[in-house]
């Protein structure tokens, strides 16, 4: 589930996107794939799509037969490059958004929803590089985005990601991932592995630490651009030790990402 959070850049040049009031529409379910144990993407054909921004999200509403309705936020995990919109739906205990997403929405269901949302976190090739995302669990979802735009544009833009997650079986996208960063030598990928590791693993171990934000992330000199996307404290707790480092405050961009109940 996607938090807007407080992005710690916002110039006139973040801005590309009018004002508009978003309506609500109908998308008719075309795949639904397993990610992980916990995690699965939704695959939509919206009724009317205008586009999107790498980054940005939608709001989905659930009308129940009583009119009892709930709203949540998902970001957008497929590129803009194409027609089908790809939500990535991570389950929360006792959501119930969540649970109904991934038990009972079946292939061919109508699914309203209504985006694209957010503007203070969003990339496109046309902004170039480098460019360092940092995800945190299904944090992952809106720099995916960023990554399949990065890999259709054909652009040799360099870029690295962080991916922290409690195992390799947590790890969403990962045969993608390793896919993309097979033979890309502008993309650099890093597994942080929390808690589970396979007994030959040579990556890192543990959590996302200075050491690893400074080996991973470019030099200053090369002025990157910063994402990153996971659970508040991870979100902040990274967000520090960059600045700490000496990365520009106003290169970092971030957004929270976490169950809130849904």
């Amino acid at each position: 589930m996607a938090i807007p959070g407080g992005s710690n850049v916002m110039t006139a040049t973040d801005t590309p996107l009018q004002q508009r009031k978003i309506a609500w529409q109908t998308g008719r379910v075309q795949a639904i794939v397993a990610e992980t144990s916990r995690v699965k993407s939704i695959i939509l054909q919206p009724a009317n799509w205008s586009g999107h921004w790498p980054g940005q999200h939608v709001d989905i509403r659930l009308t129940a037969d009583d009119g009892y309705q709930a709203e949540r936020s998902y970001s957008i995990a497929s590129p803009p490059e194409e027609e089908l919109l790809t939500l990535t739906v991570e389950r929360v205990e006792d959501g119930e958004v969540s649970s109904y997403l991934l038990d009972e929405l079946r292939v061919g269901d109508a699914l309203e929803f209504r985006g694209p949302i957010g503007r203070h976190f969003i990339w496109s090739q046309t902004r170039g590089g480098p460019i360092c995302l940092v995800a945190g669990g299904t944090g992952i979802t809106p720099l995916m985005a960023m990554l399949r735009h990065r890999r259709r544009s054909l652009a040799p833009i360099p870029a690295s990601l962080i991916y922290s997650a409690r195992s390799l079986a947590d790890v969403v996208y990962r045969d993608e991932l390793d896919t993309m960063a097979h033979g890309d030598r502008d993309l650099r990928l890093v597994y942080a592995l929390t808690r589970e590791h396979p007994s030959d693993w040579n990556g890192h171990r543990g959590r996302v630490n200075e050491a690893l934000l400074a080996e991973s992330s470019f030099t200053r000199e090369q002025n990157p651009t910063f994402f990153i996307c996971g659970p508040t404290g991870f979100v902040e707790g990274i967000s520090s030790m960059l600045v700490k480092l000496g990365f520009d405050p106003l290169a970092i961009r971030t957004e929270r990402f976490g169950p809130t109940g849904a």
